[in-house]
């Protein structure tokens, strides 16, 4: 949705009135891509040292997923797998434009796309939580691993450490949203398993093995809230019983709490449980603004412990990476919704940074 100058502009008025007198920089002020096609880089490499240090953003997640030329297991690889020094490129373009790299695979679900299972279940079929089910992926959203599988995790963290290293990070986002196939009969280790306690210990693993480099967690937060009570629904909250999940795992995990199509109040929810958060819009302006207004509100009044949780924003694209910065420069504006989670950026560092001169 694209946002009108003059309705932008009063949105940041309001905001700046509003909370003026909090309305310093947030730590957080990040954008999550996917990683380019390799005749991108060098249009990611100008995006990252000319747009990201205008538009004020701080923090990059970059989503990976299988698409590197992962050196210990060069048979996990996507098309169009980036190397080694493509992505030298994108951290020496991060690094000078004062912007925090921080890599993303999608652990647990996301582990297929439409009919094409991706490079991690297509070379080792035997990680897969629903074995010899759904042919060609009908039926299903998206496959997972099974958490409980004892090979699944030494090669995972051999795949995660080398792009950590690559990208010199002090952090790692995991995603592990939308994940539906979790606890199935199919799989003999998980079946008849607690699901909130199968995703809390993959989060747990996860998270200590991040800690053993001094590397931070990144998450996306759905499966932690309760789908049925908030009326949130099935995609942006859990209605497969993953929402206890939010007690038992640790609590410096930073949440990035997505909701594209009204501002739901979750981020709140989760500073008071004790973790960080970022908000995550998308496509809509609107959206991305009355997000950004409950973040600067609940720093305003809140207690302190819970205003400082209050991290700031990650803006979302989900379009080719190529298409979003050619859509943001104005050079080809053909795709859709590259272009209005362009304009959604713009509108939501828009005001980011008029607030914050105020």
């Amino acid at each position: 949705m694209k946002v009108t100058a003059p309705l932008t502009t009063v949105v940041c008025l309001c905001a700046a009135l509003s909370y003026g007198a909090v309305a310093s920089p947030l730590p957080v002020r990040g954008i999550h891509l996917g990683a380019p096609k390799t005749d991108d880089v060098p249009l990611l490499v100008r995006f990252i040292r000319d747009a990201l240090p205008k538009e004020g953003v701080n923090v990059l997640v970059l989503e990976f997923d299988y698409r590197y030329q992962f050196a210990k297991h060069p048979e996990i690889a996507d098309p169009d797998a980036l190397s080694k020094d493509d992505v030298a490129k994108l951290v020496a373009a991060a690094k000078e434009a004062g912007v925090r790299l921080i890599p993303q695979i999608n652990c647990l679900g996301h582990q297929s796309w439409d009919k094409t299972t991706l490079a991690l279940l297509r070379t080792h079929p035997e990680f897969d939580e629903t074995p010899d089910k759904y042919p060609q992926n009908q039926g299903i959203y998206c496959r997972s691993y099974c958490p409980l599988h004892p090979a699944v995790h030494a090669v995972l963290f051999d795949l995660i450490d080398e792009l950590a290293d690559v990208c010199a990070s002090d952090a790692f986002h995991v995603g592990m949203d939308e994940v539906f196939l979790l606890g199935e009969d199919a799989c003999p280790r998980c079946k008849g398993k607690d699901k909130a306690e199968l995703f809390a210990q993959e989060v747990r693993t996860l998270h200590d093995h991040l800690a053993k480099t001094n590397r931070s967690l990144w998450m996306w937060g759905d499966r932690f809230l309760n789908g049925d009570a908030s009326g949130i629904g099935q995609w942006e909250a859990s209605q497969n019983s993953t929402q206890a999940a939010i007690h038992a795992v640790p609590k410096d995990i930073m949440i990035c709490d997505w909701h594209y199509e009204n501002a739901v109040p979750t981020a709140a929810l989760f500073a008071t449980e004790g973790f960080n958060v970022v908000s995550s819009p998308w496509r809509k302006s609107h959206v991305a603004l009355a997000q950004l207004e409950l973040i600067r509100s609940v720093r305003a009044n809140a207690n302190e412990a819970i205003a400082a949780r209050m991290q700031g924003v990650l803006q979302t694209t989900w379009c080719d990476t190529g298409a979003f910065i050619k859509a943001y420069y104005g050079e080809d504006t053909s795709d859709t919704e590259a272009l209005e989670a362009a304009n959604c950026f713009k509108a939501l560092f828009s005001a980011l940074r008029y607030s914050a001169s105020q």
